[in-house]
């Protein structure tokens, strides 16, 4: 049975609402799946304003959290992060970055990889923030399986390199019917090519 393990950060909840359906996806594609939630770096009183984000918080801050060793424990592994400028969170960021000790010993190597992302906007660096994340997994000797164009909810959703949505400007936007999809291919077929390498 493939090992998938979705491991993301979320700030306002729409990262978690995805890993969660990628989760449902997986598992129907037949893998055994881990979701874990990168913890939360900053301080819950700077963000104690926005609602949204303290719910988030606030729901998923005792779950199991996201170590190295759910990566070595998997055969996949889709990495979320929200867009930041074009690039992953800096929670997302500070997590890849302890990871030199695996990576030095080799054991981020050969592990099949993709990657989803949200930004309030269409244009807001989705694209970017994947491209980002995939340099960093090219670094690891990972196996890159973005969903390309390999089923006609591409070209509903529009994202050869992952899976994004649009938050809109006061992050109220739920995933639409594109996006749920997309994330089920995506989930779908990471699963089906981590399978297929096993032999």
């Amino acid at each position: 049975m493939t090992k998938l393990a979705v491991i993301y950060y979320s700030a306002t909840g729409h990262g978690t609402a995805m890993a969660k359906r990628l989760a449902q996806a997986g598992e129907a594609a037949g893998a055994e799946v881990r979701v874990r939630h990168i913890e939360e770096t900053r301080d819950p009183e700077t963000f104690a304003h926005n609602p949204a984000w303290t719910a988030n918080y606030t729901a998923t801050k005792d779950l199991p959290a996201a170590t190295g060793e759910d990566i070595v424990w998997a055969d996949a592994i889709i990495f979320g992060s929200p867009t930041r400028f074009g690039s992953p969170s800096a929670q997302f960021r500070n997590f890849l970055d302890g990871l030199g000790g695996l990576w030095a010993k080799g054991e981020l190597a050969d592990k099949v990889y993709a990657g989803f992302t949200s930004s309030q906007t269409a244009h807001g660096g989705q694209e970017a923030t994947l491209l980002n994340l995939y340099v960093s997994l090219m670094h690891f000797g990972g196996i890159l399986v973005p969903p390309g164009y390999t089923d006609p909810i591409k070209f509903a959703d529009g994202n050869p390199y992952g899976v994004g949505h649009i938050t809109g400007p006061d992050n109220q936007n739920e995933l639409g019917e594109a996006t749920l999809a997309a994330l089920d291919h995506l989930a779908t077929r990471v699963v089906g090519v981590a399978a297929k390498l096993a032999g």
